[in-house]
Formats: structure tokens, C-alpha cells, sequence
């Protein structure tokens, strides 16, 4: 199997880090780790250097920009014909690599894992979701958990000014370029968001931009929807299973 390298974002990464780089070496051949890290004031640098200790093949970069720069930057270092982009926060499943290179052709520019909600332990709840962030996907792009050929974006120019939306860039370049970009259900990840990066300046700024883009509310309002139904459902059998035990 053919080894490639991984770009990750990081910046106060600490919370989940540890988990997702074991996941990544687990799940993952990685030739290098490409940490492109905005100035972290946690540990995660720390976690970074351990890990290199380990693998030897962590390469950490500081840029001090937008999320569209730091892509960008990440995709210079990338030395490999398949790299990966992997979200700081989040946990890919067994076998991710293996499950996504069935569907690498010469036409395929990238195969994006679908990613779901990191405490949903439901498989009925999960294939809804999973659905549902496909659709989404399919209008606003994701890098949480991709694989990208290098040819395809090695000349890409993300603007700078991008600090959100820069995934739904890539996805339109890609696709510009007449390539395929797959998802695969197989090859997935759970997303850890925490409460501070859902209230973050960031993911405010994201969700305004979305608002422009009414197939994507339309979507999001249905994933709302189906998510507070199949809960309140979930509640209501266990306060059945409650007073049948009573």
C-alpha cells in the first residue's frame, strides 16, 4: 500500500489531538504528518513532538492567517500523488485508507469520508446522519476527512481572505477541473465539535455565510428535523423501557 502524506490544521487542538493522530497512524499510511499550526498556546505542540518522537515523520509549520492560507500552505508541502486533509477534531474509522482507495480512478480527484456526530451511538440515527451530511456536502464541500489528488490542486490559489468556506473552494476546484469528488460512507469519521469551537468567531462567521445559500438552509433545516425527531424518540423508549421496569 502505497504510503501519502497528511495535512492537519491545528491551533489549541489539545482536547482531542491524541486520539485523532492514533486514529490517523491506525487507519492511515502515512509518508508524513503536515502540521500546519496557527501559534497554539496549549499543548499542542507538545502532543505534535511526541508524536514525531514516535514516527519521525512530523513536520510542523506555524502560519499565522486564514483557514483558506494555511490549506494552501499545507497542499505546498505535500510531496506525495494522494495526500490526505484531516480535521484536528475528529476520529476516523477502522480502515479509513483501505475503504476509500476502492473508489481511487484516473478521473476521481477526491473521496471524501462522511463525517458524523462524534456521541451518536445509534446505527439507525447514524446512517440518517451520515445521508444528511452527504447532501450537505454536496453543496458546501467539507475537508474533515479527505483524500485529494496532488495534480488536481498542487496549482490551487485559495483566497486568503477565506477563513471559512475554504473547503467548499477546493471542492469547486476539483470539480472545475472536470474530476469526480466521491463519498464514501464506508470510510468515515466521528466529529468531535466542542462547545467553544461551536460558539468560535470561526464557525459564527461560517454559519452567516451559509444563510446565503438556501438549498444549504433548506438541508440544514431537515437535518434539524430529522435529528430532534429520531431524539425525541430515543427519549420516549427509554422512559417506556423506565416504566415497564417500575
Amino acid at each position: 500500500m502505497e504510503s501519502i502524506d497528511v495535512v492537519m490544521l491545528t491551533k489549541n487542538s489539545e482536547h482531542l489531538l491524541n486520539k485523532c493522530l492514533k486514529s490517523i497512524y491506525r487507519n492511515v499510511p502515512v509518508k508524513r504528518l503536515i502540521i500546519v499550526d496557527g501559534f497554539s498556546t496549549d499543548n499542542t505542540l507538545k502532543i505534535m513532538n511526541e508524536f514525531n518522537k514516535k514516527y519521525g515523520n512530523v513536520k510542523i509549520i506555524s502560519e499565522k492567517g486564514s483557514r483558506g492560507k494555511a490549506r494552501e500552505r499545507g497542499i505546498q508541502e505535500v510531496e506525495t500523488e494522494l495526500f490526505m486533509f484531516v480535521d484536528s477534531d475528529v476520529i476516523l474509522c477502522k480502515d479509513w485508507f483501505k475503504k476509500a482507495s476502492r473508489y481511487i480512478q484516473e478521473d476521481v480527484g477526491a473521496i471524501w469520508g462522511v463525517d458524523i456526530p462524534g456521541d451518536v451511538k445509534s446505527k439507525f440515527m447514524t446512517k440518517i446522519l451520515q445521508r444528511m451530511e452527504a447532501r450537505a456536502f454536496d453543496i458546501r464541500g467539507g475537508c474533515h476527512d479527505i483524500l485529494i489528488r496532488y495534480d488536481v490542486v498542487k496549482d490551487i490559489k485559495i483566497p486568503s481572505e477565506l477563513h471559512v468556506l475554504e473547503d467548499a473552494y477546493i471542492k469547486e476546484w476539483i470539480t472545475a477541473k472536470n474530476y469526480k469528488v466521491i463519498v464514501s460512507y464506508a470510510s468515515y469519521c466521528k466529529h468531535y465539535k466542542t462547545m467553544k469551537s461551536l460558539l468560535s468567531k470561526e464557525n459564527m462567521f461560517s454559519t452567516i455565510f451559509e444563510l446565503k445559500n438556501i438549498r444549504l438552509v433548506k438541508e440544514r433545516l431537515v437535518y434539524a428535523a430529522i435529528f430532534a425527531l429520531i431524539w425525541l424518540l430515543h427519549e420516549a423508549g427509554i422512559k417506556n423501557e423506565k416504566g415497564h421496569l417500575a
